[in-house]
């Protein structure tokens, strides 16, 4: 989608906070550990290739994507560090991921087979680094069986191209107060790691959520996802060892001022009807930019005072109801600080019935990202 650059709608990434929370969390490591930041979907929406150089300068040794086309573009950005695709990657992939140095993620062998030709077949062509991704308890991708794993390995210790670099889990409930389930999830991972004949570089389990408030068993590399952007994987549930900066927020500015009357409506299906004289706003932005047609209701900030959105959420509008006549031109924050008030992400998620994830995630790239400046200390 085009940015629109010259509409007054905008996404403010703070680089600092990126920085401070990479920062706060590579002091807790121990100096073996890598820290590799998750950058997968444009850097959780806040942009891939300024979040990954931040994160560098923070102390990332290796960055984690979703998609080989995402390592891609951190390739193309001349971003040399270590890669890890974390999602399944079509075989034909191989050749390329194995000559931009991309780590790829396996779940079976039959991938290790279809993909062995393909990388045979071209000239000089390096080995191709492989992470064992294992299923102890997500049911997404994986191993989920000692000899499946003890012969994949072998398979990798035997061929030419393929190479074993890494072995990992993802917890389902790491970001829960019972940990019944997450016990369970590591217990298997030790049974399947202890079966490999030998023990790869990298060794992980530890997502964000993993990282602050679990030791990691028998490992040297953690993920670092969400927290990166200053965001509690749990929402509310559990606290953070330390300060979660907010990287994130959002801003517009009202770009149309009217008063309605008693019985005018506003919006698509005439679903707000004022019982009185308003002062109705009207903002640039709608569903086509991620802002939900489930958040009419939800409220903004208008010089410091909570503004709620009447009527149904447009593709690329939304009205508001003031407390009094705002000019044209006036700043509006959705999300980010205003005078004594804020509204957080998590507010967000919560009214949208929704994870924090979803919300940054979903900004799509039609709203422009304007990047605050890391301070030179």
């Amino acid at each position: 989608m085009q940015p629109s650059y010259l509409r007054p709608t905008y996404i403010e990434v703070d680089q600092q906070a990126i920085y401070h929370n990479v920062h706060e969390e590579k002091k807790r490591l121990n100096p073996e550990t890598a820290l590799f930041a998750v950058v997968k979907a444009d850097a959780y929406g806040h942009g891939l290739v300024p979040v990954a150089r931040v994160c560098q300068e923070a102390g990332a040794t290796g960055f984690c994507v979703a998609t080989i086309d995402e390592a891609l573009a951190l390739r193309a950005a001349q971003i040399a560090a270590p890669i890890l695709v974390l999602g399944i990657t079509s075989p034909q992939a191989a050749p390329i991921a194995a000559a931009q140095n991309i780590a790829l993620a396996v779940g079976d062998q039959d991938w290790l087979t279809m993909a062995t030709p393909l990388l045979k077949a071209v000239p000089d062509c390096p080995q191709l680094k492989l992470h064992f991704a294992t299923d102890t308890g997500m049911g997404r991708i994986g191993f989920t069986d000692v000899d499946a794993l003890k012969a994949a390995a072998a398979f990798v210790k035997a061929s030419a191209y393929l190479t074993l670099e890494g072995i990992f889990t993802h917890f389902a409930t790491a970001d829960e107060k019972d940990t019944t389930y997450f016990e369970k999830q590591v217990a298997k991972f030790k049974v399947l790691l202890n079966a490999l004949p030998e023990r790869p570089k990298y060794v992980h389990v530890a997502n964000s959520a993993t990282s602050l408030w679990h030791e990691a068993c028998q490992c040297n590399m953690i993920r670092f996802g969400v927290a990166i952007y200053g965001l509690n994987p749990s929402g509310s549930t559990l606290a953070a060892p330390y300060e979660l900066q907010p990287a994130l927020s959002l801003y517009s500015e009202l770009v149309f001022v009217k008063q309605i009357h008693v019985g005018d409506s506003v919006s698509y299906g005439a679903t707000y009807t004022a019982k009185n004289d308003e002062w109705i706003g009207t903002i640039p932005i709608g569903y086509a930019d991620g802002w939900l047609r489930r958040m009419s209701g939800m409220s903004v900030l208008i010089k410091g005072k909570r503004c709620p959105i009447v009527g149904r959420v447009c593709m690329d509008q939304v009205m508001v109801r003031m407390p009094e006549k705002f000019a044209v031109g006036e700043k509006v924050t959705l999300i980010g600080h205003d005078e004594d008030d804020e509204i957080t992400l998590q507010e967000v998620a919560d009214y949208a019935q929704t994870i924090h994830y979803e919300i940054a995630c979903g900004l799509h790239d039609r709203i422009p990202r304007h990047y605050l400046p890391k301070r030179e200390d």
